[in-house]
Parts: structure tokens; sequence; C-alpha cells
């Protein structure tokens, strides 16, 4: 992004969404699926130790009181909601969602997951990609005898969907332990290769199951969350070999989402290039109005990236200057930097086109 990001720059995207594509959009529901990066909460209500359910979690959402999501404030589909003007989704495992509430769409995701069964194994009890999709079978039969089949399935084909998997398949999986048994099945080139005949597998059942507007992000700059530095860095510098996988997996996820789009015979997947609009204000956070990109706001040891973010962590009076909140997640202040490109964003970050472009098509088609 060659101009400075401020909470400006997001507020003049959002008067264009709200004043100028709103009026011409439907509302839609709005279904989410995949891990901690857009949690909603489901989490909360499992026996799992990848949980967002203690102070300061949630110091800045509208509550000051945490809500499973591994944030600040809010998260990438919190701030896509708002974009769209619908309110946020509800956990799927949220005793809320019922009545009404299930048509303003659900939230699926689990932290912890990945495209692979075996990844994210240490945190015992998370709903996996393909348990998300049976739980969304589930919500359509409950939609449907709230509303009718047909309309339940005029609901969902005209819904937006997010999905975000694969950092947690590199993270907490091949580099999770030296010599893990990824690691020694596969080079790092093949098992890329092996992520993406899995993750085709996953885009196509979600096609299935009705899914027609689907955004997909790609891995993030892993090797920069505060975490690896912790681990790997000397001087501050990413960790190579996450940067590389990133680099690895990103174009062929592209490609992938190409392909099953000629499949499909139209633009159903769209692609977020989750890793440019890290590295924008990783690269140059003053840019951003960062202090900085290398040490969470929460956290204990080296850039703050040891452990998890407790009550007794070191915690920044200001989150709005710090990209990380934990030694993993975004603040709010970098998703929504991350989702005005969403947005608005050029080829460079969205490919076929972003999400603006997408909601005029699709309020044409309605």
């Amino acid at each position: 992004m060659d101009i400075k990001f401020s909470s400006l720059g997001f507020l003049i995207s959002l008067f264009f969404i709200v004043t100028f594509l709103a009026p011409q959009v439907k509302s839609r529901a709005f279904f989410v699926f995949g891990d901690s990066l857009v949690d909603n909460g489901n989490n909360d209500y499992l026996v799992t130790t990848a949980r967002a359910d203690n102070y300061p979690y949630g110091i800045d959402y509208p509550t000051r009181r945490p809500t499973g999501r591994f944030s600040n404030g809010l998260n990438i589909p919190d701030i896509i909601s708002e974009a769209i003007g619908m309110p946020s989704t509800l956990p799927y495992l949220s005793p809320q969602l019922t009545g009404e509430n299930l048509l303003v769409g659900a939230n699926f995701a689990s932290a912890g997951i990945g495209i692979l069964n075996d990844t994210g194994i240490q945190f015992i009890n998370i709903i996996r990609i393909f348990k998300q999709f049976e739980y969304f079978e589930q919500y359509q039969q409950r939609v449907s005898a709230l509303i009718g089949p047909e309309a339940t399935q005029q609901l969902v084909n005209q819904a937006l969907v997010l999905i975000t998997l694969g950092g947690n398949d590199f993270v907490n999986n091949y580099y999770l332990i030296p010599f893990s048994a990824r690691s020694r099945q596969f080079a790092l080139p093949d098992y890329v290769v092996y992520l993406i005949s899995e993750y085709a597998k996953i885009l196509r059942r979600l096609y299935e199951l009705g899914a027609r507007r689907v955004l997909v992000t790609g891995t993030g700059a892993m090797g920069c969350a505060p975490a690896e530095l912790a681990q790997h860095s000397r001087n501050g510098e990413c960790y190579g070999a996450l940067q590389t996988a990133a680099a690895l997996f990103n174009p062929r996820l592209v490609d992938l989402i190409a392909s099953v789009n000629a499949e499909i015979g139209q633009d159903v997947f769209v692609a977020a290039n989750s890793y440019q609009m890290n590295m924008d204000y990783l690269s140059n956070p003053e840019q951003f109005g960062f202090v900085t990109s290398k040490v969470a706001c929460c956290g204990q040891g080296p850039y703050n990236g040891i452990g998890l973010c407790t009550p007794v962590s070191n915690l920044c009076p200001n989150r709005d200057i710090y990209a990380f909140w934990d030694a993993f997640h975004p603040t709010e202040k970098a998703n929504r930097i991350i989702v005005n490109q969403i947005l608005t964003g050029s080829a460079k970050y969205m490919h076929p086109m972003n999400l603006s472009t997408a909601m005029l098509l699709d309020s044409s088609r309605i």
C-alpha cells in the first residue's frame, strides 16, 4: 500500500460501502469457517487449551470482556460484518444462535484447526474442518425448519462465506517440533502439494453445501509472529522456514482457486493475499501508525512471544500502536488494515476481484 493507512482511510472505505454499495446489496447471511484468526468463540464451549476466554482478551471489545476471539477487540469476520451492515455472526455453539439470529449466519471456526486432521492434535478437542461442515449442514436443517427448505437454499446460495485455513498446518504441525511426523514424511515442497490437494476437497465440499461466494485467505506472514521471533530470531528478522512455507503455499492456493472456479464455470472463490496484506504493515509499521511490528502487546519473554496472553502477562496501554495483540494474532487495528484491502484492494491483494466488486456483481444477480 503506497499511502499511509489511518483510521480515516478505513472510514472512507467504509463510507463508500455503506453509502454506495449497501443500498444496492440485499442483506445477506455470512458464514465463517477456519481457525483462531476467525473464531468468534466456539472454543469457549469446548474442553481445549486453545481458548481466549480470559482477561485481557476482549479488553477493547464493546463489552470489554473476553468473547473467545483471539483479539483485543474485533476480529476479521466482525469487521467484514460491520462493513456489509450486518451484526457479527454468533459462534455456532452459542446458545443464543436461535430464531432470527440464525438468519444472520453463523461462525463455525475453531482455534487450532488446519487443513489436515492431524493439525492441532495437542489442543485435543477442537472442531476440525469437516466437522465444521457437518455443523453447517445441521445449521441448514435448523433454518429450514424456520423458513422452509427453498428459502434456506436461497439464503445459503446468496450468503457471503469466509474460510481461513493453512497457517496451523505449518506452525502447529510441520514445524511444531523438530523432526515432526509430517516433516519426516514430506519435504516442504511436497507437503505444500499435499496440503493443496486436501484443500481442494474442502473447497469442493463447501460448494456442494451451497456456498456461492467464498473469500479464501492465504497464510499470513507466519514467520514474523512474535512467537516465532522469540524462538528463532537473533535480530528481529522473520523466521525464514515459515516465510518460505508461505511463499510456496500461497501461489499454489491462488492457482487452486482459479482451477476450481474454472471447473464450476464462475468465480465462486476469491483469493485474499493475506501475506502481502501482513507484510505491508510489518515491513513499514510507522507508515501505518504502529510503533512496533515485532513485539506483541500482550505476553512475556522476548518480543512478548513466549506462552499465552494471561492476566499476569505484560500488557501495552495502547493497542492501536501494536501490530500484534498476542504471540500469533493481530490487533484489531491490524485486522482493520487487512479488511480494508479485502474490501477495496487491487489485484496485488485480491484475485480475481475484491469484496466490494464481488458484492456489486452479486447484487445484480439477486
